[in-house]
């Protein structure tokens, strides 16, 4: 092959009939010319034109990733608010169930004879074990939904606690207390020497905690499977509920 000392050389070997000045326009900064140069030329044969286009391109690449990698970061951290909020949704039907508060044949030991006797009461156990899970369940959707980035979840999950605080006398005879975050923690014992009374206005019919929660969760579970698909980082404006105070909740939404 000839040596190509300039672009005259270049085009009495090659077909220079093809325009290449599309591929070259703006690659200098504030250029605008068409033309084609040697140096155009030089870049081609020595690969910098291949490895600019490849950084280029990797480099959409990259971008891409990271926009669907924040989609589906998004999209997962819905999905566990929306799990935690239908999970919370049953324990609070089930606290709300006429059934778990109905008096029971029970068989029990007699402590002094040792003997098993039927007797009826209620199932404390069903009870203890039904309470525990509404408080686990509580939590969790505290603890999902409390860093949310849709503005209604964050907004409903508040409200919910602020319902919740309303009620803090009331919970606190039948062993439930409410932390600074918000969050809920049982006193097993506590809860089996309270009031069969008290209970039942804490948890079931129309205005009870119960059926407030289970209507909050499912409003908070709508909210996160829409905002699964239009992620909305605007939601880091408002505090966690974790920080929020319950009566504060208007003005923090």
């Amino acid at each position: 092959m000839s040596t190509i000392n300039n672009f005259s050389d270049y085009t009495s070997q090659y077909n220079t009939n093809q325009d290449y000045s599309s591929l070259f326009s703006g690659m200098q900064s504030g250029t605008t010319t068409n033309s084609f140069s040697l140096g155009d030329y030089a870049t081609i044969k020595n690969g910098s034109y291949k490895k600019l286009l490849k950084a280029y391109y990797n480099k959409q690449d990259t971008d891409k990733t990271s926009s669907d990698s924040k989609k589906v970061s998004a999209d997962k951290k819905s999905k566990m608010i929306k799990d935690s909020a239908d999970t919370l949704k049953k324990a609070a039907d089930a606290l709300n169930d006429k059934s778990l508060w109905e008096k029971k044949k029970i068989k029990k030991t007699d402590e002094e004879t040792k003997e098993s006797i039927e007797t009826e009461d209620y199932d404390w156990d069903a009870i203890t074990k039904a309470v525990q899970n509404f408080v686990d369940s509580y939590n969790d959707v505290i603890k999902e939904a409390g860093d949310a980035d849709s503005r209604s979840v964050l907004r409903s999950t508040l409200f919910m606690t602020g319902s919740m605080s309303k009620n803090q006398n009331l919970l606190s005879k039948v062993g439930i207390s409410i932390g600074k975050d918000n969050k809920l923690s049982l006193d097993k014992d506590k809860l089996k020497e309270s009031k069969i009374s008290d209970l039942k206005s804490l948890f079931t019919g129309y205005n009870s905690v119960a059926n407030r929660v289970s209507q909050k969760a499912s409003t908070i579970s709508g909210y996160a499977a829409q905002s699964g698909s239009t992620y909305n980082s605007k939601g880091s404006y408002y505090q966690s509920v974790s920080t929020a105070k319950p009566d504060k909740v208007d003005e923090e939404v």
